[in-house]
């Protein structure tokens, strides 16, 4: 971590990430998170609600449709999500 004689900011901590991707990548990076101390959210589209991704986050947040478009690809619906769960920063999952 940098110090005040270093010269650069320290960098702050996340503690909770929302992942805003699905399958297998998802799962990678929450166990990833997690390894590291770090809370993971899960956004999910409803036919993906029980998916295991959904299930192994620590919290998971609906984004309310059915279409890529309509949730993953829809960036104010992750941020508004992020800002609901405290999230300190977003992986876009890819």
């Amino acid at each position: 971590m940098a110090t005040a004689s270093s010269g650069c900011s320290p960098v702050p901590r996340i503690s909770r990430l929302l992942v805003a991707g699905r399958g297998e990548i998802a799962r990678r990076i929450m166990r990833t998170a997690r390894e590291m101390g770090i809370a993971t959210v899960a956004v999910y589209a409803e036919p993906d609600a029980d998916a295991p991704f959904v299930r192994e986050a620590d919290q998971a947040v609906s984004l309310r449709g059915t279409t890529s478009q309509e949730t993953y690809l829809d960036i104010e619906k992750v941020i508004d999500a992020a800002r609901r769960t405290g999230a300190d920063a977003v992986h876009p999952g890819y």
